[in-house]
């Protein structure tokens, strides 16, 4: 069951801006160092359209431009007047790979078997078993409301519903109805409800079940040859993916680091207006989905519209925070978005969203987004790069170094990028339709 979204979720669990905002291209000063121009590509030497206008005015202003037109992810030139940044360079910080157990490779293996259930057309439903079911719930003769479904998909043995009733469909055939006799437990969310016995009419339209584990399953469904070959795959895919688990924290760690550390002295009001109007559109967007009003659906969300106010202001500080340490520690770094290693960032953010070029990906998340996701990595990259990592490996409650874990190849974590992006496509934290989620009656 999904669980009632709360606007805050998004906003402050989110890295980075979510809707699409123009960027600020503000010029700096002509400081720009030697090694930071040898660092940049073609596009800034080739000389900018921005200063085809500048050249009417004087060669001097034309140089100047020419050499400061990268773009910036705050609307302020000096971020030191804005904010003080933590120590962001020499952090100590802990890799934790957590090891891979046999029951976390059983564990995977039932579930990619159980994605391969295949209709059972005779015999009885048994326990693991996927069943499609029409069912209706009634108190003293009369159907509740949420106590009715068709079509339902329920997996026998997941404890979805309240005791008994995953129970008395084992042993149901194709077609068969039968009447459940249950009583839902006291401390049930629905007063309505709470201890009262009630009558569930099940229909059983369909079943489907797991295969079994064999030699000649995994040869028919996967690059492997027999059940040994297939559990050394799954525990290689399980291994990789803690690797890229562990890194994934560890980048938010050391973010996290530098971004408690550092406090912000003043906000700059353009920033602070531009990230409130990004909040306010966002949800207007996803009231509009539900074909409702702004209002309905903050109201749908449950908090009142000056709650909203409130979380539209704190979420434009945590976002304009973010991009002035982020833009001061790239400035203080001589780093731009447009040098070799920020293209780099760019192209694997083209890669990993699989779309056809930066175009398409400005298109699909709006050039702010794309921006300050490349602005963040190259700053966590460049955090990382001057940390001193230890390399560890978690089992259950024992942690040890990499190397002196039995567990462990020694290897470190292998660096990949964040996902920054995905809050563009949070829709399924809010509910479809605009409506608020409840559980339905008979259901957990």
């Amino acid at each position: 069951m999904k669980k009632k979204a709360y606007l805050m979720v998004l906003a402050l669990c989110a890295a980075l801006a979510i809707t699409a905002c123009g960027t600020s291209t503000d010029q700096k000063d002509d400081k720009k160092p030697a090694a930071e121009a040898q660092d940049t590509t073609d596009k800034e030497d080739s000389g900018s359209a921005d200063s085809k206008e500048s050249e009417e005015t004087d060669s001097n202003k034309d140089s100047e431009e020419a050499a400061s037109g990268d773009t910036r992810l705050v609307s302020v030139d000096d971020v030191s007047k804005y904010v003080t940044i933590g120590e962001y360079k020499g952090l100590t910080l802990d890799n934790t790979v957590e090891a891979v157990t046999d029951d976390m490779v059983d564990g995977r293996i039932k579930e990619e078997l159980q994605n391969k259930a295949e209709e059972v057309t005779e015999g009885s439903v048994q326990n693991g078993d996927v069943v499609t079911i029409n069912y209706v719930g009634t108190k003293d003769g009369v159907a509740f409301d949420g106590g009715t479904a068709n079509n339902y998909e329920l997996t026998i043995g997941s404890g979805t519903f309240i005791d008994g009733f995953e129970d008395g469909i084992i042993g149901m055939k194709k077609g068969e109805t039968k009447n459940l006799d249950l009583t839902f437990p006291k401390e049930y969310s629905s007063e309505e409800l709470a201890g009262q016995e009630v009558v569930f009419k099940v229909t059983l339209q369909s079943f489907k079940r797991a295969p079994e584990l064999t030699d000649t399953w995994v040869a028919k469904n996967t690059d492997c040859k027999s059940v040994d070959e297939y559990k050394k795959e799954i525990r290689t895919t399980l291994e990789d993916e803690a690797k890229t688990s562990a890194q994934n924290t560890l980048r938010e760690t050391a973010w996290n680091t530098v971004l408690s550390a550092s406090e912000v002295k003043e906000y700059p009001q353009e920033d602070l207006d531009t990230a409130k109007t990004e909040f306010r559109s966002l949800y207007e967007n996803y009231a509009k989905q539900g074909d409702m009003t702004l209002e309905d659906f903050v109201k749908a969300q449950g908090i009142s519209m000056d709650d909203f106010e409130e979380q539209s202001g704190q979420y434009a500080e945590f976002k304009v925070k973010q991009n002035l340490i982020v833009q001061g520690i790239m400035d203080a770094e001589n780093m731009t978005l447009e040098d070799k290693k920020s293209l780099r960032i760019q192209d694997e953010l083209i890669k990993a969203y699989s779309v056809k070029d930066l175009a398409a990906l400005v298109d699909k998340y709006g050039q702010a987004a794309v921006d300050e996701s490349i602005g963040l990595l190259r700053v966590e990259d460049f955090i990382l790069d001057n940390a001193t990592v230890e390399e560890k490996v978690s089992a259950g409650d024992t942690q040890g170094v990499n190397g002196d874990d039995p567990s462990s190849d020694g290897s470190s974590a292998e660096g990949t990028v964040d996902e920054e992006l995905e809050a563009a496509e949070a829709t399924d934290m809010v509910p479809e339709d605009g409506e608020v989620d409840q559980d339905a009656a008979g259901q957990k």
